[in-house]
């Protein structure tokens, strides 16, 4: 089973509790569904995961004022949504917008539910960059949203500004802030940091730490960015 058949079934939300069990309780009433729950579906961390950024994600496309198609269609690319379960995503997407609850008390349980597990707090900052910057704009108050974000998670400013540099248009920022060193950093060095961030951001390593199969498109354009940053400071030292 697909993990939208799992939310579909809203069990998990019984679960998880919080604001993202309450979604959870109320897209299952909207829901259409065709298959059932059973033992060998998506776990339930890895449900709250997914619709924890579903719900981010919609709190985050009004901070602009507008929620742009573009921003909607992000969730087709970040999660690989099959063609009959869009309309239940695009439900839960619109009932994540209309609920009461604010984007602080889903980061918040979020926060909760991975605590102690900053690479996967960081795969959700990913996801929601990628939606902020779908229709080809990083407004500031999607910045502020996800700064705010990224401090419930116990991201540093550093930490942050590094996350945020993966994702600048036309990567216009500092290779050595999206490789995560120091300017400053011998040639050795530099080869091992990037050699350890290929290795992190596989996609199979994604999986391991809870992250859903149909989420990891998000470590394809991370992989992508490290790799530009990387090419960017060898041509620049001439390694």
């Amino acid at each position: 089973m697909s993990i939208w058949g799992k939310i579909a079934g809203g069990a998990a939300g019984l679960i998880v509790g919080g604001p993202i069990g309450a979604l959870l309780g109320l897209a299952a009433g909207h829901f259409a569904v065709d298959h059932w729950l059973d033992e060998d579906g998506p776990s339930e961390r890895q449900v709250a995961f997914t619709v924890g950024v579903i719900a981010l994600g919609a709190k985050m496309a009004k901070a602009d004022g507008v929620v742009a198609p573009d921003e909607v269609k992000a969730f087709r690319e970040v999660f690989k949504v099959p063609e009959d379960d869009i309309h239940n995503v695009a439900r839960l997407f619109d009932l994540a917008k209309k609920d009461v609850a604010g984007f602080e008390a889903y980061a918040l349980q979020i926060a909760t539910l991975m605590k102690d597990d900053k690479p996967i707090l960081a795969d959700v900052l990913d996801g929601l960059f990628h939606i902020a910057k779908a229709d080809n704009v990083l407004h500031p108050n999607e910045l502020a949203f996800l700064a705010e974000v990224s401090r419930i998670f116990g991201f540093s400013e550093d930490e942050f500004l590094h996350i945020k540099a993966r994702h600048v248009l036309n990567r216009e920022e500092n290779p050595y802030e999206v490789l995560g060193i120091e300017p400053e950093a011998n040639n050795d060095d530099v080869k091992s940091r990037y050699r350890q961030l290929v290795k992190e951001n596989h996609p199979d390593h994604l999986i391991a730490r809870g992250v859903p199969p149909e989420f990891v498109n998000i470590a394809t354009e991370r992989l992508q960015a490290i790799n530009e940053a990387y090419e960017k400071v060898e041509r620049e030292r001439g390694l």
